[in-house]
């Protein structure tokens, strides 16, 4: 009667703790459920116990003191992991149980009776125990126990659904591989279609919660892919919106995993379903992948339109997938919506909608059209696009929703649209591809752009803003492919051209600084310079008639400018031009600076940038060496090909001096205005540039024989001459520049004399007037000093008096009479 006994006392028990457990009591109640496990495989009875025992867990544990559930967490932790443990025990019942009460975990609800003493423990202390005991990797790996009882599954995925809320249970389902687990569980025999839709939740909190790279790695296996597949495909051909939904997930998994390289989704299959999906509806093509499927432009198909699409974005940059991109209609099906929404009888898009769809089609084809150029130009893209800026500029009323990420900015307005077209041209147009470019001329692009540009940078100047500048910058950038080679265009281009990038280079150069895009318009309209203008006469005629050459001076000069390079590589370019080199020397800026001065600046701060070593006054210190940078000290000796240009001449190429020299080559170096003594000291440096930069080549040709093998007597004269030459040379600029310091501390001396002169000479004057002052009061306040004066006024006056007399000569008094003054 052993048994019998233990089960009366069993049910005295659960009786007893109806209301929860104490969390005093949890570790003796979790050694009572063993003890019925073991049990059970000898008598069934103790079945219903263990499973009324596991649903007291369910319960809020009670707590006498609120430092209890501290002193107990470790017993309280194990013992939730002993219960996952449970799910071991071959018993429906058992395992279903544990389920429920890992359920009811989450369950917030106080008993209605708490034992004497007693007061329940904090909401979430239960959730926090199950992640310290590893619940959830534990009900994982329990998955396998369960692999063919639906029911048993279904309870097991219900309970990790709950418990995928914790990032913390998250990442332990991901350490036992729970991601590929679930994901092997989608396609189950499931009637309810609970299956599918707990697993997919629960991988979606994975990738939310968990790393989302270790999921995907975890997923990405050709086993995993399939699954995927074969859940979409099913989900397609739904009709209930949950189907809808949950298909949408699935989809949303599916573009995470194609980001991921080396992800079989054309070796599965999967891409071709998905890019077939895409493009079904726009063009009407008999394909058995797709049969049964039917749109209903439910706001779950819109969003699947939105997913496929990007779907082709990942896709095409997959070079594996071209082809399958190019296999089926994906640039005609993208070009369906390069067109005016126009409002049919049949059921579909809302404008707002296909606005969206509209936009987000223009976006995927800036992607895809430069990997499917043949398709692109087979389908008359150029044209399309053409026509619809065209539409964009007329006076048709349209008003932009500007809803979604690829209508903002464009609310009211045909802005978006614009933007979108320019940015698929202009991904064609970076491919160089003369067929592309010659379709575009032919059909009048150049003139089409400028008016756009035209539009676009009036619009700017009343309200501003990215949209906008992005459409400008797009322009200039394709104006600058288009023209770069061919003379006729840059003709073409100037006769409105020239004056659209001269009204951008009077912007004030302060607004390169807000932060919303005109530096990068700014360096889009110096690169159409470049491409547009220089190397066709007419075009730089007429940019010099127009000052333009004063307003790149004026760039030059700003401080902190980024593009100092490019500008300076430009007037390379047109120094060519005569009329360059007078405009130059003409210029005048802030605070009456001249180009001479300008340029002596940018040397000394691109010197400072790159470490070139010069005393306190400018002078070269290293005669051996005087123009070499920091980081070619730090360069070691490396042999090199003669086909691999050295470290002096890598140089020359990436730093702003070698076009400064070449344009004081044309300037001249003599009797320059603007320039001070240190600026006539580095100019001495300027001047000699390329007498320093041959010696350095040829002391990395010395070290670099010297490394292999040792140079023939002759050979080794040679270069210590040619050495020697290149300090001589060091040593003479290092004179002159001494000269020029101490003509300029004479000159300086001198106008200190002539300074000290002035001064002197005022000092005096003011002694004189100070000294009069003085006598005067004396004459006005002392009768005796008035008096004396007197008598020496009359001194003088007799004094001044001619010594031969006059005969019958008038006698002419000093003396005025009846004065009563003494002024």
């Amino acid at each position: 009667d052993l048994e019998k006994e233990q089960l009366k006392t069993l049910k005295k028990v659960v009786k007893h703790f109806e209301n929860g457990f104490p969390l005093k009591d949890v570790a003796q109640i979790t050694e009572i459920l063993n003890l019925c496990a073991e049990k059970m495989y000898e008598q069934e009875a103790f079945t219903e116990p263990l499973c009324e025992l596991i649903k007291l867990f369910g319960l809020p544990f009670q707590k006498r003191k609120s430092s209890d559930e501290v002193n107990y967490s470790v017993e309280v932790s194990q013992s939730i992991a002993q219960l996952g443990c449970l799910m071991s025990v071959q018993s429906s019942q058992v395992r279903i149980q544990i389920c429920k009460s890992v359920v009811n975990f989450f369950n917030m609800d106080l008993p209605g009776k708490l034992l004497s003493g007693y007061q329940p423990t904090s909401p979430n202390y239960k959730l926090r125990m199950a992640e310290i005991g590893g619940l959830a990797e534990i009900l994982v790996l329990s998955l396998t126990l369960v692999e063919n009882q639906l029911t048993e599954k279904l309870w097991v995925l219900k309970a990790l659904q709950h418990l995928s809320s914790s990032g913390e249970s998250c990442g332990q389902m991901v350490n036992v591989q729970g991601a590929r687990r679930l994901c092997l569980c989608l396609n189950g025999a499931d009637p309810s279609g609970q299956l599918l839709f707990r697993s997919s939740d629960i991988l979606w909190n994975l990738l939310e919660k968990a790393s989302k790279e270790v999921v995907v790695s975890q997923l990405r296996n050709l086993e995993c892919v399939h699954a995927l597949k074969e859940a979409f495909v099913e989900l397609v051909c739904g009709f209930r919106r949950c189907d809808h939904q949950l298909r949408n997930d699935l989809l949303v998994i599916a573009t995470l995993l194609a980001e991921s390289p080396a992800v079989p989704m054309i070796e599965s299959g999967f891409a071709k379903i998905l890019v077939v999906l895409a493009t079904c509806t726009e063009v009407k093509l008999p394909n058995p992948l797709v049969k049964g499927f039917k749109l209903t432009y439910s706001y779950e198909d819109f969003e699947m339109k939105k997913l496929l699409f990007n779907i082709i974005v990942i896709l095409s940059k997959d070079p594996s997938a071209a082809q399958l991109l190019s296999e089926n209609p994906v640039i005609p099906a993208l070009l369906y919506y390069v067109k005016k929404y126009q409002r049919s009888g049949f059921p579909d898009w809302s404008a707002a909608q296909y606005e969206e769809l509209q936009l987000h089609a223009l976006a995927v084809l800036a992607s895809v059209a430069p990997v499917l150029v043949d398709k692109y130009l087979s389908c008359q893209a150029n044209t399309l696009l053409l026509v619809f800026l065209e539409w964009c500029m007329s006076q048709d009323p349209f008003f932009g929703r500007g809803n979604s990420f690829h209508g903002t900015g464009g609310r009211g307005t045909k802005l978006a649209q614009m933007c979108y077209s320019l940015r698929a041209l202009r991904s064609v147009v970076a491919l160089y591809d003369d067929a592309v470019n010659n379709s575009l001329c032919d059909q009048g692009a150049i003139s089409q752009l400028l008016d756009i540009l035209k539009y676009a940078a009036d619009k700017s100047e009343e309200k501003e803003n990215t949209v906008l500048l992005d459409i400008q910058a797009d322009i200039l950038f394709i104006m600058s492919v288009l023209c770069e080679e061919d003379n006729d265009r840059k003709e073409l281009f100037s006769c409105e051209g020239i004056g659209i990038l001269i009204s951008y280079l009077k912007i004030d150069p302060m607004r390169f600084c807000c932060g919303i895009g005109h530096s990068c318009l700014l360096l889009n309209v110096l690169d159409c310079l470049w491409s547009c203008v220089i190397g066709c006469c007419i075009a730089e005629e007429s940019f010099l008639e127009k000052q333009g050459i004063f307003l790149l001076l004026d760039l030059l000069a700003v401080e902190d400018n980024n593009l100092c390079s490019t500008i300076l590589g430009i007037l390379v370019e047109f120094s060519d031009n005569p009329k360059t080199i007078l405009h130059m020397s003409i210029w005048r800026g802030k605070r009456d600076r001249t180009a001479a001065n300008v340029l002596v600046q940018i040397w000394r701060k691109e010197e400072q940038d790159l470490g070139v070593k010069r005393d306190q006054y400018g002078k070269i210190v290293d005669t051996r060496r005087p123009v070499i940078t920091s980081f070619q000290k730090q360069q070691k000796v490396i042999p090199l090909p003669a086909c691999c240009p050295s470290f002096s001449i890598m140089e020359v190429s990436e730093s702003v001096r070698a076009k400064i020299y070449s344009l004081f080559c044309k300037l001249g170096f003599e009797n320059l205005p603007g320039l001070s003594a240190n600026d006539v000291v580095t100019l001495a440096v300027i001047q000699h540039f390329i007498d320093f930069k041959i010696g350095e080549v040829w002391r990395e040709i010395s070290a670099e024989i010297k490394e292999e093998f040792r140079p023939v007597t002759s050979d080794e004269r040679a270069l210590k001459l040619i050495s020697e030459v290149s300090e001589n040379t060091g040593r003479m600029v290092l004179g002159l520049q001494t000269e020029a310091l101490e003509r300029q501390h004479h000159e300086e001396i001198k106008e200190e004399k002539k300074i000290y002169k002035k001064i002197q000479a005022t000092q005096i004057q003011r002694d004189v007037i100070n000294k009069s002052w003085e006598n005067f009061l004396a004459r006005t306040s002392n009768y005796e000093a008035l008096k004396k004066a007197k008598m020496h006024q009359k001194t003088l006056i007799e004094a001044s008096r001619s010594k031969a007399k006059l005969h019958n000569g008038p006698e002419h008094s000093t003396d005025i009479p009846k004065l009563h003054t003494t002024v």
